[in-house]
């Protein structure tokens, strides 16, 4: 077997290094290099270690004529082009889990700079003025943090947060009542927490559904006298309207890490405003955390090229290759019936089962699990794969079960997957036309078959004479193009459901519109 070579293109711990040798794989350190200069190297290279300066462009992996696996020593991968890594056959990994210690501190350091101003009563003091006067600070202990997200960061702040002597309210989607318990935390839904917290902290990864979920609407909602910290991703608050919110006073003081652009202009409309802090995304800058993630990334790197293992990937399922080829469309259901529940029945969940029956329960269960998991969780992270999936799902306290049936149905093969949440049950069907393509045939308990795939609407309704012309003319006089048509129901005159593919997104104005139809119940704009 030729020995594999790996290239560290960023500046890195020397423990990489040494792990790699140690491992029998070769290493070069050549760090600094252009564009055209990394181009020209990059084809001697198995492997590629980078950081965040090096970037991953559809050039340089044409050039990487046998490259296999790209590392990236953090979290953050936008510096590589993953679809066209993906084409190439290049599997990219990410250290997810390295530097949650460090950025948590940070966080925990953001608030405490917050509490006693020190950064303004540490600036005039060196400028020779004694403002002893002119600060007074807030105590923690018994003051009420919000966690919005309680992952793997969010439970550390929580930790934290718990031995400062301070009440910990979290809000998670996927924080079932019993990791709360665990915990030590209240778990509640976001007006509530934003009502409750003397402090907000977030630790979210930044998705459509997480943008701006500080916004106006909501930071008009908080406490008066909150303070607000963001260690996390830019992008999370609305900056314009914590600008306007720390100026009238409402908001008592911000703290961020992280901004929607960076680096933001040197004219940003938050620079200058009292009780503003920032730092320039230090989060994961301490000297351990790069020592961690300098030692993972080297580890997985060598763990792959050597037997194959796959860790932390983001665009590669765990698959022999034998199981491959037969188990790929069932995991394209799996997923895509996920990603349905997801959209449609995504808070508090508590247990998801996954249930195979015909010539699916023959199958390699656990890449089908991973598959419906990383639909389920692609909703609330951007980073989630169908290797880390499990780990996030269980990490949230979710209970996941597998279920195998011998017996006979109404096809040949059939993936169901049902949500526990407070509400109740929320379960979906689907199985593959012709042995490769997926189609929903059963949706909440009722029977459709439909495709699932680009912008679709979604309504339950009371199945009467006239709606279908109704929402067809909503449409039509909004300018929506209608791509394929489902129905079903429970029964006659009883509760319908409407599936429509689109040839655009629904646009928030439209749902509203089409909600006040007579005889709907329930509309949801979805995406896969």
């Amino acid at each position: 077997m030729t020995q594999p070579k790996v290239l560290i293109s960023d500046k890195m711990d020397p423990k990489a290094a040494a792990i790699f040798k140690e491992r029998g794989v070769q290493v070069d350190e050549i760090t600094g290099k252009t564009k055209d200069e990394l181009i020209a190297i990059i084809g001697d290279y198995d492997g590629l270690a980078i950081r965040s300066a090096t970037k991953v462009t559809p050039d340089v992996l044409a050039a990487a004529t046998n490259l296999k696996v790209v590392g990236r020593a953090g979290i953050g991968v936008d510096n590589v082009d993953i679809p066209e890594a993906s084409k190439k056959g290049v599997i990219v990994m990410n250290t997810p889990f390295g530097n949650s210690i460090t950025t948590a501190e940070h966080a925990i350091a953001m608030m405490f700079a917050l509490a006693r101003q020190i950064p303004e009563a540490n600036a005039l003091t060196q400028a020779g003025k004694w403002p002893k006067n002119d600060f007074m600070g807030v105590e923690l202990t018994s003051k009420t943090l919000g966690l919005i997200g309680c992952g793997n960061i969010g439970s550390i702040v929580a930790e934290r947060a718990l031995g400062l002597r301070m009440k910990v309210v979290a809000f998670d989607p996927f924080l079932t009542p019993e990791r709360a318990i665990e915990l030590g935390v209240e778990k509640a839904d976001l007006d509530t927490l934003l009502a409750k917290a003397d402090f907000i902290t977030l630790h979210t990864p930044l998705t459509d559904q997480t943008r701006n979920i500080l916004s106006k609407e909501n930071l008009a909602k908080t406490k008066k006298g909150v303070r607000i910290i963001n260690c996390a991703r830019g992008g999370l608050v609305d900056e314009a309207a914590l600008k306007e919110a720390l100026d009238s006073g409402h908001v008592a003081g911000a703290a961020l890490d992280v901004f929607a652009q960076e680096p933001p202009a040197a004219d940003h409309p938050l620079f200058g405003t009292p009780n503003f802090i920032c730092t320039p995304h230090l989060g994961a800058s301490t000297d351990e955390a790069q020592v961690n993630v300098a030692i993972q990334v080297a580890e997985q790197i060598s763990d792959y090229l050597l037997t194959g293992g796959i860790t932390n990937a983001l665009n590669v399922p765990s698959l022999s290759a034998e199981e491959a080829p037969k188990l790929r469309p069932y995991m394209s259901l799996a997923e895509k019936l996920g990603s349905l529940v997801g959209q449609l029945a995504h808070d508090n969940l508590t247990t998801i089962s996954v249930e195979v029956e015909g010539s699916a329960a023959e199958l390699n269960i656990k890449p089908i699990t991973a598959a419906v998991l990383t639909g389920l969780m692609r909703r609330y992270s951007d980073s989630v794969n169908m290797v880390n999936a499990p780990h996030l799902a269980r990490e949230r306290g979710l209970d996941i079960r597998e279920v195998r049936h011998d017996r006979e149905g109404d096809y040949h093969t059939l993936v169901r997957v049902t949500v526990a949440t407070e509400a109740g049950d929320r379960s979906v069907a689907g199985t593959l036309f012709g042995n490769n393509e997926p189609r929903l045939v059963e949706m909440f308990g009722i029977k459709v078959e439909a495709d699932l795939a680009g912008d679709m609407l979604y309504i339950v309704n009371e199945d009467a004479p006239g709606f279908i012309g109704r929402i067809g003319g909503a449409l039509g006089d909004a300018g929506l193009n209608i791509g394929t048509f489902h129905l079903g129901r429970r029964a006659a005159g009883g509760e319908a459901v409407l599936l429509l593919s689109l040839d655009s997104p629904m646009p928030e104005p439209l749902l509203w519109q089409v909600c006040q139809l007579p005889g709907v119940k329930t509309v949801k704009g979805l995406k896969f």
